[in-house]
C-alpha cells in the first residue's frame, strides 16, 4: 500500500483496524474496534455516524442487539450498519458484536479506576484531577501502541532512515512534538529540521528533493499550514509522513505513510493533553527504529552529545 514514487498519484499506506498484521499489541483487533471507530467518526456520513455514536456509547448493549434492532434504533438501513461494519474493516455485523462485546469487557475491566475514565469537572477535587489525567494518559498510550500498524511504522522508519534531510511541520501543540522529533534525530547525526513558523515551513518544502522526507504531525489531520507544507513537500519529490489521530483526515491524501495515535476526545483539557502523550509515543517507536539501523553509530552519537553536556549540568 506504500506509494509508488514517479509521476502518478501516491496513496497513503494506512490499514484499518482488524486487517491482517496491522495492529501491534496483542489482542489488539478485539480491543482497538472502539478506538478505531472513534478515529474514523469524524468521516463518516451522518447515518453510519449515528451507528458509530450508538456503539460507542453503549458497546455492551449494541453486542446485543440484533442488527435490524440496531437500524432501528439509529434510525437508519439494515444495508447502512453493515456499511458502517466494512467501514471499520470488519467482515459483517456478527464480528461487530463480537468485537464489541470483547472491547466492552476490556473497558468494564479497566473501569477499576473508579470514574477515572470521566470528564474533569469543575468541582472535581486535586486528587480526582491526577487520577482522571493519569488514566487518560495511560489510556492514550496503550490504544495507540494496540492499534499501531507495524509494517506502516517500518516503511515510515525505512525512508527517514536512508533520508538525506528530513524535515518536520507542526503547528501550535503540535509543534511542540516535531521539535522532539527534531532534537531525538539530531542526537544521532541525522539532518533535521523542525519549522513551527508555516511561511518558512513552507520555503523549506520548496527546497526538498527525491531522497529526502518530510513529518507532518496534526492531531485533527485537518491543519491547514501543515498540510500545504507537506504537500509542497510531496510535489518536491520528499517522501512524505503524516502523524494524526484520524486516518481519514485531509492530511492522509497528501501523505505516504500515515501513523495513528488513538486518543478519546473529551470536553476538557485532558483529552488535549493526552493527544501530546501518544503522539510522544509514536515518535519514539519512529526514533528508536531509526536509531537501529546503525546501532554502532548511534550509540556513539548518544556517547558524544552526552559527554558534551554533561558538564553543563541537566
Amino acid at each position: 500500500m506504500s506509494g509508488t514514487r514517479g509521476r502518478g498519484p501516491r496513496t497513503a499506506e494506512i490499514r484499518p483496524a482488524g486487517s491482517p498484521g496491522s495492529p501491534a499489541g496483542t489482542g489488539a483487533a478485539s480491543q482497538s474496534v472502539l478506538v478505531q471507530i472513534r478515529a474514523l467518526m469524524p468521516g463518516l456520513p451522518p447515518s453510519e455516524r449515528r451507528v458509530a455514536e450508538a456503539a460507542i456509547g453503549d458497546p455492551a448493549g449494541v453486542a446485543a442487539m440484533t442488527i435490524s434492532e440496531l437500524a432501528g434504533f439509529c434510525e437508519t438501513s439494515e444495508t447502512t450498519v453493515i456499511r458502517f461494519c466494512r467501514a471499520v474493516g470488519l467482515r459483517g455485523y456478527p464480528e461487530l458484536r463480537i468485537r464489541l462485546a470483547s472491547a466492552a469487557g476490556t473497558e468494564d475491566s479497566s473501569a477499576g479506576w473508579s470514574g477515572a475514565g470521566s470528564d474533569i469537572g469543575p468541582r472535581d477535587q486535586l486528587s480526582d484531577v491526577v487520577m482522571k489525567l493519569g488514566f487518560a494518559d495511560t489510556r492514550a498510550v496503550q490504544d495507540t501502541v494496540a492499534q499501531l500498524d507495524l509494517h506502516v511504522l517500518k516503511r515510515a522508519i525505512d525512508v527517514v532512515a536512508t533520508a538525506d534531510r528530513v524535515d518536520i511541520y507542526g503547528v501550535g501543540a503540535s509543534a511542540l512534538i516535531a521539535l522532539d522529533l527534531q532534537q531525538k534525530l539530531h542526537r544521532i547525526g541525522r539532518s533535521v529540521n523542525a519549522w513551527a513558523d508555516p511561511h518558512v515551513a513552507l520555503t523549506s518544502a520548496t527546497l526538498l528533493k527525491r531522497g529526502d522526507v518530510a513529518i507532518g504531525v496534526s492531531h485533527t489531520g485537518d491543519t491547514v499550514d501543515t498540510i500545504t507544507s507537506l504537500a509542497e513537500a510531496r510535489n518536491s519529490g520528499a517522501a512524505t509522513v503524516a502523524i494524526t489521530n484520524f486516518p481519514r483526515s485531509a492530511i492522509v491524501e497528501v501523505a505516504d505513510h500515515v501513523l495513528t495515535t488513538a486518543v478519546r476526545e473529551t470536553t476538557f483539557r485532558s483529552g488535549a493533553m493526552a493527544s501530546r502523550i501518544a503522539a510522544l509515543t509514536v515518535v519514539d517507536c519512529l526514533f528508536v527504529g531509526v536509531a537501529q539501523r546503525n546501532y554502532a553509530r548511534t550509540m556513539k552519537a548518544l556517547e558524544r552529545t552526552y559527554t558534551a553536556v554533561h558538564s553543563r549540568g541537566r
